[in-house]
């Protein structure tokens, strides 16, 4: 009878029956009784309280029993830990069992007990068990040491595991040496900078010779392994090529993908003229077609992978186009796929036969499929240029089918066309025209309105096409009523006499009937613009478009090289770095691929541009994540009010500035009519907001008639400074520093201590992308060389103009620096104050218009404890920094300043600072557009009232 029977058992006084056949003196009834126990731990049955019976039966000679006595163990350790000591004795007699599979199986056990009080007991068994005779026992050991690093790293290292582990890439073994490096590479994953796995050519030679005799997952372990690793030429790099490239014919996926991750990255370093890289090329082709023959699960991973390798290198496919021809039976996933790569790899040589299959695909009766395929034939035609014609009379014969998803799909690809190509398809106006009754989809709608307005004046009804689509103008999508509004707009400013009602009517229908803000906004725009300067208006509204790119879909190449180093990984199946998908510190490692050859690049560091060439700044440190969403992107320019109107305008302080800057002239001044424009723009809609509503006559308005508590400023907070790199990390140079703002400038100052025995030379120094773009504004002036036991102070001049991207905390930054020796990366925190600007004080009517303006959620509220300074004071400090006290008024004995502060990105930020006599506890309210800003500006307010 099957093992089966032990899940049927329904009976009650279960446990007392179970406890009473463990202590039972027949070995087989026992052995019946621990199966029965782990049968109900299977099935989520508590059998805790039979832990001590279970133990006892662990002094056995059966490995079986043995086996589900372990199994028990290592499922209830965690929340029997004092019990579990029990079984420390028996896991130090199993570790020296003349039975190897004994000693490995009391290792390997020890190594899943995730149990603080357990792991120091188990450190002299896995100390022998990792000098065992046996390679199966060392093989297991190996695993067990990155297991008990994760729940006791501390331990590991004091114990020096680590570094018998390190002696094990030596072993005779191939599946020890495979384990070893799979152990190693899990620590160093977790503790990214702890050097570890110290790759070098001897290492690399023997791991390289252990890749022909492990298993397949041991090849997986050293493959991934050697990407880490970085030639030191163009020979190395060839020659480990050469010994990895065999592993291209084996038949497990997943040895061929880092086999391709390996050749991929090195290929970098071979220079491109060498017989052998071509040869390279030619090897890599076929073991990726094959990869296309597997199931389909694993055919989508292969695409994805492809995707990413024809991005960074098509020549290696180029003739490999008809693998990627979609099957009938493919999935839709993988036939989409499929259609991508398809495209990427369409050149002037195979575009017809490109072509032809794609006008097949678009018969297809999966609708997305077909979608995908019609505008794939928009893609060619902007990627090919020779092809443009043939692909245009493609789009056309399919317009003729008179399929409805399939008209619009072609409608959207042909207005790209006509961005790409002007003046070159438009004949085609006509056949778009006649099917623009079938429109129902937003996309296809805005395409059709942008090109009728785009060349209003070759369609003679162009007029009445737009009239139609203006009928239902509120039940239109935002992107519709967007492009309806432009289009109308420029078929007025080509043809002014016949179109005045129209135009009226949707800047009408625009900005006084729309809620939609953006959708008013550009009505406002417009209005002004042909009211005040139609010559203008022209110039803006009807400028020359440039052209479309060839690829707009392309990976943004530092990403694409983060993944290249993750081919056969879950980062390269998503197109996302692992970052962005694993959460906390482990696997979040970036990578980049190599310098070509004879740039002396390497993966993990990168060389920061040398002191001589300060205005190059590519990244030094790969960025955490793609840059489009940027939340700070969102508020760079001052908010709607913030900021005091230009004194050109005829506007009241309290002017709405529909833009965010420098468009308040648009509202204000001379709204008469154009005598060009006729009397229908004598003024915009009586809805349009002339200024903000009228302030309440009590409460804040009157504290801004008041002028008192700013004082003369005591000076801007410099923070002390504190060890940023120790000399442990930088190999004897030790980084200490601050940072100021003087006279409108920022600066990094720095004390570089050299407490190695060697002369330090060479400096140079790199910021990453950070939230506020802070960078270098010249090269890290160290003049005369470091002398081991000196210190020298150096202060580096920043700017505001770096690349941005938000980190966090907000006011992180990741910092390199070269010398000689090496180049070391850390990180630090900027306080906020340094970039405080100098124009931050707002005026009393606009600040108090902005704070009702900014939503309440936006507000935060903070507490600084233990400061001892009266209000006056207090403002003095925080002026000094700029932070300006626009008001102070005193309620019931409580100081109130209210005061604002402006980024140098353009943010500004508004403070109510509460200070009572007598109390060390001050409140301080902060309102910014920003959500993120709040809390860093907070700690500098704290830093500078208490400094």
């Amino acid at each position: 009878m099957t093992d089966s029977k032990y899940f049927t058992t329904t009976k009650k006084g279960e446990i007392f029956e179970l406890k009473a056949e463990l202590n039972s003196d027949k070995k087989e009834k026992k052995k019946e009784a621990v199966k029965k126990v782990i049968a109900s731990m299977t099935v989520g049955k508590d059998v805790s309280a039979l832990f001590p019976d279970v133990v006892n039966c662990m002094q056995t000679d059966n490995l079986e029993l043995k086996k589900l006595v372990y199994l028990y163990l290592m499922n209830y350790a965690k929340s029997q830990p004092d019990m579990a000591i029990m079984a420390v004795n028996t896991f130090v007699k199993d570790c020296e069992d003349p039975n190897p599979l004994i000693r490995a199986l009391a290792v390997r056990t020890m190594g899943c007990i995730r149990v603080d009080k357990i792991t120091e007991y188990l450190c002299e068994p896995l100390r022998k068990c990792l000098k065992d005779e046996d390679p199966y026992v060392r093989k297991t050991a190996a695993v067990c040491v990155a297991k008990l690093h994760d729940i006791n790293a501390q331990l590991v290292e004091d114990q020096g595991f680590l570094d018998t582990l390190k002696d094990l890439i030596s072993d005779s073994n191939p599946m020890v040496v495979a384990n070893a490096v799979a152990a190693l590479s899990e620590i160093a994953e977790s503790h990214p900078n702890s050097n570890l796995l110290d790759l070098n050519p001897q290492t690399i030679n023997k791991l390289l010779t252990a890749l022909n005799e492990c298993t397949e997952w041991g090849q997986i372990f050293i493959l991934d392994c050697l990407a880490n690793y970085t030639p030191r030429d163009d020979r190395e790099s060839q020659s480990i090529c050469e010994r990895v490239t065999p592993r291209l014919s084996h038949a497990n996926s997943a040895v061929v993908l880092s086999a391709v991750k390996v050749l991929m990255k090195f290929m970098e370093m071979l220079p491109k003229d060498l017989d052998y890289y071509g040869t390279l090329l030619k090897k890599l082709a076929p073991p990726l077609v094959t990869l296309l023959s597997a199931e389909p699960e694993l055919q989508y991973v292969a695409l994805r992978n492809i995707n990413l390798i024809v991005q960074r290198r098509p020549e290696i496919l180029k003739h490999e186009m008809k693998v990627f021809f979609v099957k009938y039976n493919d999935p839709i996933y993988v036939k989409l796929e499929k259609l991508d790569i398809m495209i990427r790899l369409a050149s002037q040589a195979n575009i017809a036969q490109v072509l032809a299959e794609l006008k097949e695909y678009a018969t297809e009766v999966d609708v997305d499929f077909v979608r995908k395929a019609v505008r794939a034939i928009g893609r060619c035609a902007i990627k090919v240029e020779q092809s443009a014609e043939r692909c245009v009379s493609t789009l056309l014969d399919l317009i003729q089918t008179k399929v409805n998803y399939v008209v619009q799909e072609a409608i959207v690809v042909i207005k790209d066309i006509f961005r790409k190509y002007p003046n070159k398809y438009e004949s085609v106006i006509a056949t778009l025209c006649e099917n623009l009754d079938s429109l129902d989809e937003p996309e296809a709608r805005a395409a059709m309105i942008w090109i009728v307005g785009e060349y209003a004046e070759r369609i003679d009804n162009a007029d009445e096409l737009l009239e139609s689509f203006l009928e239902g103008f509120h039940d239109e999508s935002t992107q519709v009523q967007l492009q309806l509004l432009t289009g109308i707009v420029k078929l007025f400013l080509k043809k002014p006499t016949e179109t005045q009602e129209l135009v009226q009517q949707v800047l009408s229908l625009a900005t006084q009937d729309s809620d939609n803000p953006d959708l008013r906004d550009r009505g406002y725009i417009y209005w002004r613009l042909l009211s005040t300067d139609p010559v203008a208006a022209k110039e803006v509204v009807l400028a020359e478009k440039p052209l479309i790119s060839e690829e707009t879909d392309l990976i943004e190449p530092t990403l694409l090289e983060e993944l290249i180093c993750h081919i056969g990984t879950l980062a390269s199946v998503y197109h996302k770095p692992p970052s962005a998908f694993v959460e906390g510190s482990r696997g979040v490692q970036h990578k980049r691929l190599p310098g070509s050859a004879g740039s002396g690049e390497s993966v993990e560091s990168p060389e920061p541009v040398s002191a001589a060439v300060p205005e190059a700044t590519p990244s030094v440190i790969p960025s955490q994540e793609d840059l489009l969403g940027d939340l700070l992107n969102l508020d760079l320019t001052p908010p709607t009010t913030t900021g005091p109107p230009p004194p050109s305008s005829g506007l009241q302080m309290g002017a709405m500035d529909l833009l965010g800057g420098g468009l308040d002239s648009l509202l204000g001044g001379d709204l008469g009519g154009n005598p060009a424009m006729g009397p229908g723009f004598a003024a915009p809609p009586s809805s349009m907001p002339q200024s903000f509503p009228a302030p309440a006559s009590r409460g804040l308005d009157d504290l801004f008639d008041l002028s008192g508590g700013v004082g003369i400023p005591a000076g801007a907070y410099c923070p002390p400074k504190t060890v940023w790199l120790p000399a442990v990390k930088g190999k004897g140079l030790e980084i200490s520093g601050t940072f100021t703002r003087r006279s409108g400038v920022i600066q990094m100052e720095m004390t570089l201590t050299n407490k190695a025995m060697s002369v330090m030379t060479d400096f140079a120094i790199q910021f990453n992308r950070n939230s506020f773009g802070l960078a270098p504004a010249g090269p890290l002036q160290v003049l005369t060389p470091l002398s081991p036991n000196q210190n020298i102070e150096v202060a580096l001049p920043l700017n505001t103009l770096g690349p941005i991207m938000k980190m966090e905390p907000l006011n992180n930054l990741q910092v390199a620096v070269k010398n000689n020796i090496d180049v070391f990366y850390f990180s630090c925190q900027y306080p906020m104050s340094v970039l405080f600007s100098e124009d931050g004080k707002m005026e009393s009517k606009v600040f108090l218009v902005t704070w009702k303006d900014i939503p309440n959620d936006n507000e935060a509220q903070f507490q600084i404890k233990d400061c001892h300074l009266n209000s006056d004071a207090a403002s003095n400090k925080l002026q000094g920094s700029n932070v300006f006290t626009i008001a102070k008024r005193t309620v019931e004995g409580q100081d109130m300043l209210y005061q604002s502060l402006k980024l140098t990105n353009g943010i500004w930020v508004l403070a109510e600072l509460k200070v009572q006599t007598g109390n060390p506890t001050f409140t301080v309210s902060l309102k910014c557009r920003a959500t993120e800003v709040p809390q860093a500006v907070f700690q500098s307010y704290e830093a500078i009232l208490k400094n």
